[in-house]
């Protein structure tokens, strides 16, 4: 039965969590090796590919599978099975319009990007990856029916399938086009007496210039193997689909009423999408004058006053000149080297939140069915779960960020290319820790807005933080004795304005009263123990250890991180048990929750 079938919000955020640490892990063991096979230029012909399908994909993609994922889940909870079943199929015939159109887009500005844009070279990598957007689209369709059942696993499964097969085929792929090109190099010098070679249709004289013909390709391949990866994905659900069905039983599906006609149903799609379509527009120009306008107003705050800008970052400067790896007469390449150390602490910026928008996806269709029903109590335990869970990982995991953002950044650089760097990025790092928790929140609390049928006020708050980021990026970074650290407040306000003005409208228009003592006090409460743990934990194994703490791989440096870092966490698994942090409902969503439930309460440790 379809009722049976349904997960808890944890449960199912918890399934999908899992999937996206394996799809993590799985993606760092593609892509190492690949950047070690083809190279930096390589890696560059596969980022060119990615930067121009990411906002197409993106503007494709918004919407449509919440969309869905609402519309089914409200259904099912008012008994109209037959409706989520139209549902399903008008979605499908949807998604194929949308990937398909989306498909021809990126192929239509396929050579005009490359050629005038990234490179020519690039072209390659670019057709391969078109066919993604209508695969993707089209799986979209499946995933979405099942997140709005409440079944997170046929989504889970298909994202781990989807990167297993970008790792085993891509890699693959490059292996082999790098041997088949290489075999022509040698081939041909031998044939010719070292003089030329044909490779891949194209004549060259030395290895160098093979290199520049075969790497495009093995890149071509590597983005080849993604997009079968997406194909296996697809080819899985669809199975799924045929094996396994819905749940719904003949019964069910007999007492039910009449669905609605498909065009009614795909225009009510395509309302509830179209917000948040715009949003993604928005996001996605955000992003693109962003790039624009924080590059050019660190070249003005460099050129107005270099000194204080020199000056202000001199340790990583000093050091870089020293090294060779930065040429400081050049004003722009100083401006490059910033704005990459700010793209380096933007990877960690993600990590939390690539975990928490797992609890918007699973909380998306119960709240949609709560609200359906009118079911108060089930509202307000859908919105606590989401605020509480994401807090209780994105606290601890921020705090410790921020409280060991150096160490962290010397454990992973410290003997690197960029190592000298650190001193700019670990700032940037801690702020962006520290801030954490309301960036991991943002897309859930957006999730239930539209849960509740207001996708569009999302849509007008990301515009007005939009606004005021782009203004602050533009006063801010253009201040020497402020410079790239400006770029940091202009994203933090952007998600305060996010976050705040979103929980507002959410809480009044559901009309929860979400217990802030349990949600965020306690959490914060531990998180900040853990924190100063950490940090106190590291200080003093680099003073009982003291020494080199850059050269070798265990030192007292990486020492002190992992033995901070462990300390920590089980500082913060003590603390939040003593404060009573989890009550029943919390735990009774786990695997074996009630055993675990039962125990805790047997020692006076639920709240």
């Amino acid at each position: 039965m379809a009722r049976e079938r349904k997960q808890s919000v944890i449960n199912g955020a918890m399934i999908l969590m899992l999937a996206v640490v394996l799809v993590k892990v799985i993606g760092a063991l593609f892509k190492m090796p690949m950047t070690s096979l083809i190279g930096i230029t390589g890696r560059g012909y596969f980022n060119s590919a990615y930067e121009i399908y990411t906002p197409i994909f993106a503007v494709s993609m918004a919407g449509l599978p919440v969309a869905v994922s609402r519309m089914v889940a409200e259904s099912v909870a008012l008994n109209r099975y037959r409706q989520a079943r139209a549902i399903f199929n008008v979605s499908k015939k949807v998604f194929l319009v949308v990937g398909v159109a989306g498909t021809l887009i990126l192929l239509a500005f396929a050579y005009p990007y490359a050629r005038f844009v990234a490179n020519i070279k690039s072209l390659k990598a670019i057709l391969c990856v078109a066919p993604s957007i209508f695969l993707c689209c089209y799986m979209s369709a499946y995933r979405g029916y099942y997140e709005g059942l409440r079944n997170m696993i046929p989504t889970a499964i298909s994202q781990v399938i989807e990167a297993l097969g970008k790792l085993i085929i891509g890699l693959a792929f490059i292996k082999y086009i790098m041997n088949i090109g290489q075999s022509q190099f040698d081939k041909g010098m031998a044939a010719s007496g070292d003089i030329s070679a044909e490779v891949f249709g194209v004549t060259v004289t030395n290895a160098a210039e093979a290199n520049g013909v075969i790497v495009p390709w093995a890149a071509a391949g590597a983005v080849l193997g993604v997009t079968i990866g997406s194909l296996l994905s697809l080819l899985f659900l669809m199975l799924v689909h045929k094996i396994t069905g819905d749940g719904f039983s003949r019964d069910m599906i007999l007492a039910s009423p009449a669905p609605n006609a498909g065009g009614d149903i795909a225009k009510e799609m395509i309302k509830i999408a179209i917000p948040m379509v715009i949003s993604s527009l928005i996001l996605n120009a955000t992003n693109l004058i962003d790039v624009t306008t924080i590059q050019a107003r660190l070249s003005t705050a460099v050129q107005s006053d270099f000194s204080s800008v020199v000056e202000m970052h001199s340790v990583a400067i000093n050091r870089a000149v020293e090294l060779a790896r930065l040429n400081i007469a050049d004003k722009a390449e100083v401006v490059k080297y910033l704005w990459g150390a700010y793209g380096t602490a933007l990877d960690f910026k993600s990590l939390v939140p690539t975990i928490t928008i797992q609890l918007g996806v699973s909380a998306l269709p119960a709240l949609a069915a709560a609200w359906a029903v009118k079911n108060k109590d089930d509202m307000r335990s859908t919105v606590e779960t989401v605020l509480k869970v994401g807090m209780l990982i994105a606290l601890p995991a921020g705090i410790g960020i921020a409280s060991l953002s150096s160490p962290i950044l010397t454990l992973i650089y410290g003997r690197g290319n960029s190592s000298e760097a650190i001193p700019i990025i670990a700032p940037i790092l801690a702020v962006y820790g520290l801030f954490t928790p309301i960036i991991a929140i943002s897309i859930p609390v957006t999730n239930m807005l539209q849960a509740v049928g207001r996708a569009d006020i999302p849509m007008k708050t990301v515009a007005v933080a939009a606004v005021v980021k782009i203004v602050l990026n533009y006063i801010l970074v253009g201040i020497p004795k402020i410079n790239i650290y400006g770029a940091v407040a202009g994203t933090v306000i952007f998600y305060i304005l996010i976050v705040g003005m979103n929980m507002i409208f959410l809480l009044r228009i559901s009309k929860v009263k979400v217990n802030w003592k349990n949600v965020f006090l306690k959490p914060l409460v531990s998180a900040v123990l853990c924190g100063i743990t950490a940090f106190a934990a590291h200080g003093v194994i680099i003073k009982l250890f003291p020494g080199d703490t850059t050269q070798s791989v265990l030192n007292s440096d990486t020492l002190g991180t992992l033995v901070g870092i462990a300390l920590a966490v089980v500082v913060y698994a003590i603390t939040i048990l003593l404060l009573k942090g989890f009550t029943r409902e919390d735990i009774s969503g786990l695997p074996k929750g009630e055993k675990i439930a039962n125990l805790l309460e047997k020692y006076r440790l639920l709240g």
